[in-house]
């Protein structure tokens, strides 16, 4: 059994899919949780909670007998309200957060990293931590750490749409990270280029750059077509990588990992948080993240047919009875 820090933003989120109806969840932070502790790893969760919201996140993981709590704190009001939409005419879900709660402080996740096997960072707010507080937190850190830059790379605003914009200075938090973990459309913001989705090559020479700041993988998802997993190769003086006064520079392995088909797609809400939580699971039991990355693209394939964390926890859990895979 490992144990799991996991920062992040425990969400309501009130999801739109065209020809189906609205549904309603907790969600954020807590689809790794539910597959990490479904799965029967211990698990600290750190994040800012709206105190609205209490009583049915207690009751909700009521019955994670693994997740510890203490580094929860509830805040006044509704907490993060997220109202998402979903269309087969959008490249990307619709976003609008109706209401945010503040960021977190890092002390707690910084004096638990001693007893933590690997730790997890999600954006899924874009206002969990401050810049300076998270290079405190990755500074202390001296085992792996998964980002998943998700809403990072939306616009800071409260109460309307909210669309991607640029991060310039993501190498700040990108910096000493194992690995890292974007979307098309997040990557393009990483880049600079919100505007459209990269191309293989665009991909590859931003996984040369985040090789160069330490990065280990980098994990592009792709949806229904799986992940592209990108990690260092050869050291060469003309790699796809190369940047602006590097002499060398990582050319990146490429893997496609595509994904099984779906029987059914019922929510694609925490398929990518599914997808993180079961690969960081084999990574700290000493897979390789190729992997690690394959199991995680089966059991993000196998969630899209389900709706909310408690049948993702069902799900995480049904795979440690005896007999399956996942004892």
């Amino acid at each position: 059994m490992s144990r799991f820090g996991l920062i992040g933003t425990i969400t309501s989120d009130h999801i739109i899919v065209e020809d189906r109806p609205p549904l309603r969840s907790l969600g954020g932070i807590l689809y790794q949780a539910a597959v990490l502790c479904g799965l029967g790893e211990d698990v600290e969760l750190f994040s800012n909670c709206g105190e609205e919201l209490r009583a049915e996140v207690e009751a909700a993981t009521a019955g994670w007998r693994t997740l510890r709590r203490e580094g929860v704190a509830f805040v006044p009001g509704p907490g993060n309200q997220v109202h998402l939409r979903y269309s087969e005419r959008l490249k990307e879900r619709e976003e609008v957060l109706a209401s945010a709660v503040p960021a977190l402080a890092p002390e707690p996740v910084i004096a638990a990293l001693p007893r933590l096997d690997m730790l997890l960072m999600v954006f899924n707010s874009g206002f969990e931590l401050r810049l300076e507080d998270w290079r405190r937190i990755v500074a202390a850190e001296r085992r792996a750490i998964w980002l998943d830059v998700h809403s990072l790379v939306l616009a800071k605003i409260v109460g309307s749409h909210r669309d991607y914009v640029a991060v310039p200075d993501w190498r700040d938090w990108v910096a000493g990270v194992s690995y890292l973990q974007a979307n098309r459309q997040e990557l393009s913001s990483l880049r600079g280029h919100p505007e459209r989705w990269p191309s293989r090559a665009e991909i590859e020479s931003f996984a040369g750059q985040a090789f160069d700041v330490g990065v280990r993988a980098v994990m592009v998802t792709l949806g229904k077509d799986g992940v592209l997993l990108l990690t260092p190769g050869a050291r060469g003086a003309a790699g796809v990588g190369a940047i602006a006064g590097a002499g060398t520079a990582a050319r990146p392995i490429v893997r496609h990992i595509q994904a099984p088909a779906a029987d059914r797609v019922v929510d694609a809400t925490g398929c990518g948080d599914v997808f993180c939580a079961a690969a960081m699971r084999l990574l700290a039991r000493g897979a390789s993240i190729a992997e690690a990355a394959e199991a995680g693209v089966v059991l993000a394939s196998e969630a899209v047919g389900l709706a909310g964390i408690a049948e993702t926890f069902g799900l995480a859990a049904s795979l440690c009875r005896p007999g399956q895979p996942g004892k």
